[in-house]
C-alpha cells in the first residue's frame, strides 16, 4: 500500500531511540492527537537496537507516511543522533524528544506557536520554570539534576533553569547554523547548543511536569555523568585541546599510578631488573589504558566481545613503537643515574601523543569517520 501524501511539514519531530519497541506506536498516537492542526514529520533515529525498533517504526510508516525512521548502524550517542535527524528534515522547525514519553507532548503547540510570533528562538520544556516539575524522582536525583544544570551554568547562561532538558524547539535554519560548532556528546544536546550559539540567543521555557517512563528501562548511567563533564571541558577548553585527548590524557593518569605501582613492586620488592620490570610495568598500564578508554574516551566507538579482543591487539600493536620510546627513553635516563620515578615518566611522557594518536586511528578507528 502507497503511502498516503502529506503536505511540506512546518514542525519535525525528532526522537532518538535505543531499546524503545514498546513506547513509539504509544507516542505516534499521542503526537498524532495533539498535532492534528498542525503539518509535521516525526523523524526516529535508531541506534541500531536489538529489540527490533526500527522495524516498528518502520511498520508505522507503511500507514503514515509522516513517518520516518534513521537507522544508525555502528554509532551510539542520544546528542548525535538528534543531530542527524534534524539536518535530514526540510521542515521550518524541529522539535527534539525523547520516545520514552517522560515529556509532555501535549505543549507543542504551544511552543511552535512561540516560534512563529517570534517570542523566542529556543523554547525549552522547562521541569523548573515556575508551573513545571520533575514528578517522582527521588532525592538523590533531583540533588543530581541541580548539580548537573549549577555546573552547566559554567557555559550556559544561567538564566536558563533547565539547560539539561531533552525537550526543545527551534528553527531549522539556527540549528543548522550552529550545528558545525557543536560537540554533540552524551545526552545533553540543548546545553551543547546554548553553549555553541552564544548568549545572544533569546531562550522561551515552557513549564511541564516531567512523567514517568512509559515502558523499558532508562539509558542513563554511570557514565553519562563523565560524558557531562567531557562536554563542559569541550565548551571551555576544547578550542585549545581536544576534549578526547583530555580524557586520554586522564585515563592516562591512572595509567601512571598503575604503571608506577607494578614498577615498585618488581624493582624494589621483587628486585627485578629495571628494564624488566619497566617493559612488565608499560605492558600492564597499556591493558588498563585500553579497556578505561574503551568505556570513557570512545564511549561512542566502544568495542564489544571479539571485537574488544582484537581492539586490544591492535592497540598493543599501534602503542608498540610509543611504548618501545617509552621504555628505551625511561631506560636511558636511568643508566645515566636519573632517579627511577623521574625516568618512568619520562618514557610516559614520549608516548602519550603518539599512542592517542595513532590508537584513535586504528584501534578505534575514530580519525577514519
Amino acid at each position: 500500500m502507497s503511502a498516503k501524501p502529506f503536505p511540506s511539514p512546518d514542525l519535525a519531530i525528532v526522537i532518538p531511540t535505543y531499546k524503545e519497541r514498546e513506547n513509539v506506536t504509544e507516542l505516534v498516537k499521542r503526537l498524532r492527537e495533539v498535532l492534528a492542526d498542525v503539518p509535521y514529520e516525526i523523524i526516529f533515529v535508531d541506534d541500531d537496537s536489538p529489540d527490533g525498533t526500527a522495524n516498528i517504526i518502520r511498520d508505522l510508516s507503511r500507514e503514515d507516511g509522516r513517518i520516518r525512521v534513521l537507522q544508525r548502524i555502528g554509532r551510539r550517542g542520544l546528542s548525535s543522533a538528534c543531530v542527524e535527524g534534524a539536518l535530514c528534515t526540510s521542515a521550518s522547525f524541529v522539535a527534539i524528544m525523547d520516545a520514552d514519553l517522560q515529556h509532555d507532548e501535549s505543549i507543542l503547540p504551544m511552543m511552535l506557536a512561540a516560534l512563529l510570533r517570534g517570542e523566542a528562538d529556543v523554547v525549552i520544556g522547562s521541569r523548573y520554570v515556575g508551573g513545571g516539575g520533575i514528578g517522582e524522582w527521588d532525592r538523590d536525583r533531583a540533588a543530581l539534576s541541580r548539580l548537573a544544570t549549577a555546573i552547566s551554568h559554567l557555559i550556559v547562561p544561567n538564566t536558563v533553569t533547565d539547560p539539561m532538558s531533552g525537550f526543545f524547539m527551534m528553527s531549522r535554519s539556527l540549528f543548522e547554523q550552529t550545528s558545525r560548532g557543536l560537540s554533540s556528546m552524551g545526552f545533553k544536546l540543548l546545553a551543547d547548543f546554548l553553549a555553541t550559539a552564544g548568549r545572544q540567543i533569546r531562550v522561551l521555557e515552557v513549564p511541564y511536569q516531567f512523567r514517568n517512563r512509559y515502558s523499558g528501562e532508562s539509558k542513563l548511567d554511570s557514565l553519562v555523568a563523565w560524558e557531562f563533564l567531557l562536554l563542559v571541558a569541550d565548551k571551555l577548553v576544547g578550542r585549545w585541546i581536544p576534549v578526547r585527548f583530555l580524557s586520554f590524557a586522564l585515563v592516562g593518569g591512572i595509567g601512571v599510578a598503575i604503571h608506577l605501582t607494578i614498577l615498585a613492586l618488581l624493582f624494589h620488592v621483587a628486585e627485578i631488573k629495571f628494564q624488566i620490570a619497566q617493559i612488565a610495568a608499560t605492558l600492564v598500564a597499556m591493558v588498563g589504558n585500553f579497556a578505561l578508554n574503551n568505556i570513557l574516551t570512545y564511549r561512542d566507538a566502544r568495542l564489544k566481545g571479539v571485537s574488544w579482543f582484537w581492539g586490544l591487539l591492535t592497540f598493543v600493536m599501534a602503542c608498540s613503537v610509543g611504548a618501545f620510546a617509552n621504555v628505551g627513553v625511561a631506560g636511558f635516563l636511568y643508566g645515566q643515574n636519573t632517579d627511577w620515578i623521574l625516568a618512568a615518566l619520562a618514557g610516559i611522557a614520549v608516548g602519550t601523543v603518539w599512542n592517542f594518536t595513532v590508537s584513535s586511528f586504528y584501534a578505534w578507528r575514530v580519525g577514519r569517520k
